[in-house]
């Protein structure tokens, strides 16, 4: 499927859409899951693509695990595969080859780790071979600093595996850290499988004494990443409009839940019922600051928003866009020129505001380009309630939301 052409809805939006499991807690789920022997019972596992994979390499025999595209699955299967002691080649896509892994695996290697890469320093594709003879049981290898601001999913990572380690685990992490929410999302799953960290968040220090998981029953929760969707149709529908969301809970260990918070001054109410949430339209603001330093996949939904709204956004906390699965940052300046707006960056790679593009809106039906990122497909789909838009390859919605363009279909015009 090369093209998706969207075409704006007759009148008010009315839906109820069943949203896919959280990507995220299933992949920690799992994780988990197989450090209890596979002896747990997961409920509502994500369809994703990412998912998915995750849950073919951890039963694979095989000695090469492509993870595709799915950069999660790379660093949580890389420290699983270390600390269990497995020999695998950890490869992915051309674009998953460039994204960074060296702040992880020097960690697992401090930790005794034999981890060798196969090309270029610090990126996969890589090997594991598990620990070294020794390095388990003499000097002291119980403690790491890691950087905080690059990626929580290393700390993620490390923390899942650290009950394992036969002297746990102090990780230190240094500088401004960066998606808490994940890491507490982690902590929480460790702790209903009857692992309880020592937690310090003013001295930012996680210590996991060695224990063993005990296998639980556990249901996964809809995911608000993909929900955050439909927050931005509802901002950018007639009044009259509501959409039900089902599945997701008001006290959430997903840290993109702040996106009920996030689209309030963009004129969505959020309504907490039985089965999820009701989400209808209320006055809008005409200016929005935000930092999305704990919930950057959010970024791209709400500058396309604030973008067709008129809002005026200013965005922190976005620099780790740009190793994602493409550039976020040079992606989204591309395509909203197209909608006839700009992301400029005021402060280097601190701030960037979205404001209306100097040269106008540019003639014709928009077709943007994804760059084989999912969020690039689904962040400009609502550009349909206001407007006919091209989606190119969306195809690569199966990463996180595989029925995304049906559910689309229940609020626009989708034609394939």
């Amino acid at each position: 499927m090369s093209a998706v052409r969207l075409t704006p809805p007759a009148g008010p939006v009315r839906a109820t859409i069943p949203l896919p499991s959280s990507k995220s807690e299933s992949n920690r789920a799992l994780i988990i899951d197989a450090l209890t022997q596979f002896r747990s019972t997961l409920h509502n596992v994500s369809a994703a693509r990412d998912t998915q994979t995750m849950i073919r390499l951890l039963q694979s025999e095989e000695p090469i695990a492509d993870v595709l595209d799915a950069g999660t699955t790379m660093r949580f299967l890389t420290a699983y595969f270390a600390v269990t002691g497995k020999h695998k080649t950890l490869t992915g896509t051309p674009r998953m080859c460039e994204r960074p892994i060296g702040i992880l695996v020097d960690a697992l290697r401090s930790l005794g780790a034999d981890i060798e890469y196969l090309n270029r320093e610090g990126y996969p594709p890589l090997v594991t071979k598990g620990f070294f003879d020794n390095s388990r049981t003499s000097g002291d290898t119980s403690q790491v600093s890691i950087r905080g601001d690059v990626s929580s999913q290393y700390i993620s990572a490390l923390l899942m595996v650290a009950p394992t380690l036969p002297r746990g685990l102090t990780l230190k992490l240094t500088g401004e850290v960066g998606s808490r929410p994940y890491i507490e999302m982690t902590l929480r799953q460790m702790e209903h499988f009857r692992v309880k960290a020592n937690v310090d968040w003013e001295k930012n220090t996680i210590a996991v004494a060695p224990t063993a998981y005990v296998p639980q029953e556990y249901a996964v929760e809809s995911d608000w990443s993909g929900a955050s969707y439909w927050f931005s149709v509802m901002a950018l529908a007639e009044e009259g409009s509501e959409i039900e969301l089902l599945g997701l809970k008001e006290h959430s260990l997903q840290g993109d839940s702040a996106i009920v918070d996030i689209m309030r001054p963009l004129g969505v109410q959020t309504t907490f019922t039985e089965t999820g949430v009701k989400l209808t339209r209320q006055p809008a603001e005409t200016a929005l600051s935000w930092d999305f330093t704990n919930c950057p996949d959010l970024a791209q939904t709400v500058a396309v928003c604030c973008a067709l709204k008129g809002v005026s956004l200013t965005l922190t906390g976005i620099e780790s866009l740009k190793i994602k699965e493409t550039d976020r940052v040079y992606a989204l300046q591309a395509e909203l020129r197209k909608i006839g707006s700009e992301l400029v960056e005021v402060d280097a790679n601190i701030r960037y505001v979205v404001r209306p593009s100097a040269s106008g809106k540019p003639a014709g039906v928009p077709q943007i380009h994804t760059y084989d990122d999912h969020r690039m497909a689904m962040a400009f789909a609502p550009v349909a309630i206001k407007q006919e838009v091209v989606i190119e390859e969306p195809g690569v919605v199966a990463k996180s939301y595989p029925s995304f363009w049906d559910d689309f279909g229940r609020v626009a015009g989708v034609a394939m």
